[in-house]
Parts: C-alpha cells; structure tokens; sequence
C-alpha cells in the first residue's frame, strides 16, 4: 500500500517533468536566471572600474530597472499579436541582448538604455513563466513545478557565480558580458523550434482585467513586493553597514542561499500542494516578524547572517500568492491577471526604498519593526484565503 502512493506521487511528478511546456521553461528559466546573475555580478564592478559612476548614478539606474516591473501589463497587449509562449522566448532574446549590450557602453547614459532591454526581457519573460505555469499545470502540480523552476534558477546562479569568479582574471568585462549574454541568446533561439503548446487550455483575455473577487491576490501582491523590496534594499545594507560585511562575505551568504533554496524550494511547493496556501503564508509571514523583530535588535554579526538566510528561504513562500489564484480565478483569466500582478508587485519597488530610506535616517530599527508590521497585516489577511474545491487535469 505505501509502495502504491509512493508511485503514485512520484508519477504526477514524472508526468510533469516529461510535459514539453516544462522543459520549455525549464530551459528558458535557467537562461533567465543566468542573464540576470550575470549582469547583478558584474554590474557594479563595471559601472565603477569602467564607466566611473558615482552612487548617485547607480542608484539612478537600479530605480530605472524596476520601470518595466511596472509596465509589464502591456504584455496583455502583446500577446494580441505574439502568442504567449513565443513572447516568452523572445524576451529571453532580449534579456540576453541587454546583457551582450551593456559592455559595449560603459557611459551613464550607455547603462540606463542597455539596463532598460536587460529588464524589459527579464520581467516579461517572468510574466509569461507564472502564467504559462498556471495555464499548463493543474492545482496539484503547479506548486512543485514553480518550486522546481526556482530550483534549477538557484543552481544556475550558482554556476554563472562560480565562472565569473574563475573567469574574471583572464576576461574583459566586455567579453564576459558578451559570453553569457550570447548563451542566455542561444537559449531564446532554442524556443523558437520548440512547439510545447496544446489547445486544452483556456483562450486567454487580451486586455486587463481587475475583478472584486480577486481583491485579496491583488492585496497579497503588494505587499509581497513590499516585502521583497525590504530584504533587497535593506537586508543586505544592513549586513554591511552595522556588521562590516565584506564583499566576500555577502558572496558566501549568496551561494549558501542558492545551495539551500536548490533543495528546499521543490519541498516548499509539495508543502503547498499538502497544507494549502493559507497554513504556508501565515507560516511564512509568522515568521517574518520575529525575523524583522530581530533584524533590528540583534547585535551578533552571525545571527544577522543566519536571519538573512531564513528571510531568503521564506520569500520562497510567495509561490503560494500565484497558486491561490489559480484556485479562484477564472482560466481565461490568468495571462492578464499576472500582468496586472506583475505591476502591482513593482509599486512598492519605487514606494519602499524611499519611504524606508528616509525611516533609515532617523533609526534604522524603524525600518524592520515596519516590515514586521506589515507581516503582522499579512498574516491576517491570509486568514480570509478560502479555496474552492479543487479542479484537476490528472
């Protein structure tokens, strides 16, 4: 008997894993991830050593990568015209062009335009990865398949970490960003004599749609991007700034984070597939405020190492928003809703940073305590998820 349902849990994991959407975007996900690695690993050395930027012109350019987060509703637009998984390629062709782009113009202006067709191809490859994910992958499948994916992009960042580190004294910045940016162009290539689309699905709405019933995804949304923009803008400020991290150091930490996320986000997604995504949100949010608590009493070095690395495993949680909706929205409904998500997320790209940096001003305890506020807000209103009975393509 536990032979029987031990096979039986592991065939929808086969089934998946043998469907050609999944290696679709298992492939593009990991030209993705590497695309985005490499410009993160290498940006800020570049812009310094080549371009001679200041960290007011950075800041500048970090603020301009998140502006197509925010436009990424015009995908819904897009897909009129260029079917949804074609765009998907065809934004990692751009991805992978930004990067190539970006050592040939070491100038401020080079930066901004080159960062601009880095993102555009990153954030609207992203859109199309959720929604295509929750179009081909039933309720009971999705949530390992978003947590595999996000497996393969931390071995990824592991692999594009380790060469650029072996790399780096025999390559140029230019050809380095040129490498991988030709392989992450390669991949995009790869998608266009692929054909792993099927008419089961439901036909897709082209425009935006905003409905009441799915007010509490929209909340949910905010303020995970409200959360992320936390962990990216202040987490790591803090590991430097009050503990003396070197770049080594935060090197260490990032690699630790990628090892430990390979293994644990394809258990993350099983855990949602078994609890449901209320008990995996409220567990995740729960948690965020002791974590945000301590971030801003702590005074051991290690202990702030070690919390950076939970708050990096709990925003694996997130998965769980995406799924949920999947339960209450309508099939059709799902390429514009995640658009509209997508952009919704981004808000709080622009609001956090500035609200938190003039916080950080005055006490920097501030910040934390009102992060675990807003996890304190989230975890209740988690507690009005209700998910429907559950329909299944297996």
């Amino acid at each position: 008997m536990v032979q029987i349902f031990q096979r039986k849990k592991v065939d929808w994991q086969e089934r998946a894993k043998a469907d050609p959407m999944f290696r679709y975007l298992m492939v593009l996900s990991i030209a993705s991830m590497a695309g985005l690695q490499t410009w993160r690993t290498l940006f800020n050395n570049f812009a310094v050593d080549m371009a001679h930027l200041t960290g007011y012109h950075v800041g500048i350019i970090q603020a301009v990568r998140e502006i197509p987060g925010f436009l990424a509703l015009l995908a819904i637009f897009v897909i009129r015209y260029v079917e949804e998984h074609r765009l998907s390629n065809i934004s990692i062709i751009i991805l992978g062009a930004g990067v190539i782009l970006t050592g040939f113009f070491p100038s401020f202006l080079g930066l901004i335009a080159t960062t601009l067709i880095m993102s555009f191809g990153f954030h609207y490859y992203e859109t199309t990865n959720q929604s295509l994910t929750l179009q081909y992958f039933d309720q009971k499948t999705s949530p390992w398949v978003f947590g595999k994916l996000r497996s393969i992009g931390s071995a990824s960042n592991i692999v594009i970490g380790l060469l650029i580190l072996a790399l780096s004294s025999y390559l140029s910045y230019k050809m380095m960003f040129l490498g991988f940016g030709l392989l992450v162009v390669g991949a995009g290539i790869w998608g266009f004599f692929q054909h792993p689309t099927h008419s089961r699905i439901a036909v897709q709405h082209k425009k935006m749609i905003l409905r009441r019933k799915y007010a509490l995804y929209y909340f949910l949304t905010f303020m995970a991007g409200a959360r992320r923009q936390i962990f990216v803008a202040f987490a790591v400020f803090l590991l430097v700034k009050k503990f003396s991290y070197s770049v080594q150091t935060v090197t260490a930490l990032f690699v630790l984070n990628n090892f430990v996320n390979y293994f644990l986000s394809p258990i993350i997604g099983k855990a949602i597939i078994r609890f449901g995504e209320r008990k995996i949100l409220s567990l995740e949010y729960g948690s965020l405020i002791f974590i945000f608590i301590a971030y801003a009493y702590t005074d051991s070095a290690l202990i702030a190492g070690v919390l950076y690395v939970f708050d990096h495993v709990f925003f694996n949680f997130s998965i769980a928003i995406r799924t949920y909706f999947q339960k209450i929205g309508k099939p059709e409904d799902i390429a514009p809703s995640m658009a509209v998500g997508f952009t919704i997320n981004h808000i709080a790209a622009v609001l956090i940073p500035a609200i938190g940096g003039l916080i950080w001003i005055s006490n920097y305890k501030l910040v934390f305590l009102a992060a675990a506020g807003l996890s304190l807000i989230s975890v209740l209103a988690v507690q009005w998820i209700r998910i429907p009975v559950i329909r299944t393509l297996y």
